[in-house]
């Protein structure tokens, strides 16, 4: 059954948000306005909001029988349809929501939001296994309460899916499909590390594009390799990972693979779906943390990149930080305090403003460790200079009676590998990266 990704008039929405004793309004205020931007991204309206101060969600409707009155009150003058909460509800929750505030009028929260964006963003086919397998174990027992209103999935925000135009009723046929979800996965997971094996053998430093959604992650892989990957200003416009090959001034080949954006409050169990995607930042040799430096937000979003990545167990690599966006009026330098280190680029992805500088520093980063060395392999173990091909990266080679003459940029392994040929190790003199 064909699923409807599309919907005809955008879902008139009403934001619901929470200040309970660990959150401050003004910390709230800025949550609503990212899932405004969500909901936008999935093509509703936001036509109201609504908070409530409470110290602890109330059990049965989170906000309270008086503002969930409220809540109904401003369904009705408004003509809303859905109804998006910030904060993750119960099976409960939604349908004593839905009950108060009448038919016609869904209730999901922020998780089933984003799940939705990622069923309208995912291409490849292992993107839409995921997506699936994701809203499967998380949206399904939320709306196993609508009992014979299941039906109403696949008409708008939070029930669309790649998969499924709607969940069964049945939990045995939903738990088959979700053992089977997982086999697929899984198959395609060993695909995926096959390849990665083939990559981490070919010796070619990877380096991961991660940050905060619509940073800019894709424009900058685009700029630097004429990737053609989607890059709209819209929250989670790419899913699936993509992966080109660059190769730096100083000759040295590179692999950049663009990855998902994060997003603050990102559900657990979305991380655990796309596991084997987010890999690719926990195998990279570099990480580049790209964020959005006009966003006036962008501390507290480069707080999150590096809590998810440390979550991921992929902190403590080398990592450049790259403030991008400048051209739109960046944030103030000084708020920054990072202008000076080494570690730290300002460019805009789209202009190429600062590309050349960042490409630089990336450039010292990858290097750093290496050396130049010459050696002089014998005509008769001319196979070592495939070694050298493989693991270094070879400047030049000089054919000659006793043999070859080969200048390398080598780490420490592949000197270890061909020490027996070094004859002339330039950096331990004069010259160390």
């Amino acid at each position: 059954m064909e699923t409807q990704n599309k919907i005809q008039t955008p879902d008139r929405s009403v934001l619901v948000g929470i200040v309970t004793q660990y959150e401050t309004q003004e910390m709230v205020d800025k949550s609503l306005d990212e899932l405004e931007r969500l909901l936008e991204t999935a093509g509703g309206e936001c036509v109201a909001r609504l908070t409530q101060n409470k110290e602890a969600p109330d059990v049965r409707t989170v906000i309270g029988s008086g503002k969930a009155a409220e809540l109904a009150y401003l369904c009705a003058c408004n003509d809303v349809t859905l109804v998006v909460f910030d904060c993750e509800l119960s099976p409960s929750q939604i349908r004593n929501l839905e009950d108060v505030v009448g038919d016609g009028v869904r209730v999901i929260d922020r998780s089933m939001l984003i799940l939705d964006i990622f069923a309208l963003h995912a291409v490849t086919g292992e993107g839409k296994l995921q997506v699936e397998l994701a809203q499967l174990k998380y949206t399904a027992p939320r709306l196993m309460g609508h009992g014979t209103e299941l039906s109403r999935l696949g008409g708008g925000i939070g029930t669309r899916g790649p998969g499924e135009s709607k969940l069964e009723t049945d939990r045995r046929h939903m738990m088959r499909r979700v053992r089977a979800l997982e086999a697929q996965i899984a198959e395609m997971d060993k695909n995926r590390k096959t390849m990665r094996a083939s990559r981490d053998r070919s010796g070619i430093p990877e380096v991961a594009i991660v940050g905060y959604t619509n940073a800019g992650k894709s424009t900058l892989l685009n700029r630097l390799t004429d990737a053609g990957i989607l890059a709209e200003d819209k929250l989670f416009a790419t899913l699936d990972p993509t992966t080109r090959k660059f190769t730096l001034p100083c000759g040295e080949a590179i692999l950049l693979t663009d990855t998902v954006g994060f997003i603050n409050k990102l559900p657990h169990h979305l991380v655990r779906a796309f596991r084997s995607t987010l890999e690719e930042a926990c195998n990279a040799d570099i990480l580049m943390i790209i964020v959005d430096a006009s966003d006036e937000n962008f501390r507290e979003q480069l707080t999150v990149t590096e809590k998810l990545l440390d979550e991921l167990g992929a902190s403590g690599k080398p990592t450049l930080y790259v403030f991008n966006k400048c051209d739109k009026g960046m944030a103030e330098l000084g708020r920054i305090g990072r202008e000076a280190e080494d570690n730290t680029a300002y460019i805009s992805a789209l202009t190429g403003q600062g590309i050349e500088q960042m490409v630089s520093r990336l450039e010292d980063m990858v290097l750093k460790g290496k050396r130049r060395v010459t050696y002089l392999i014998p005509n008769s173990e001319a196979g070592a200079l495939n070694t050298l091909y493989k693991y270094a990266t070879v400047e030049n080679v000089e054919y000659g009676a006793e043999g070859m003459t080969v200048l390398a940029l080598a780490d420490s392994r592949a000197r270890g590998m061909m020490r027996k040929y070094a004859i002339d190790d330039i950096a331990e003199t004069e010259e160390e990266y």
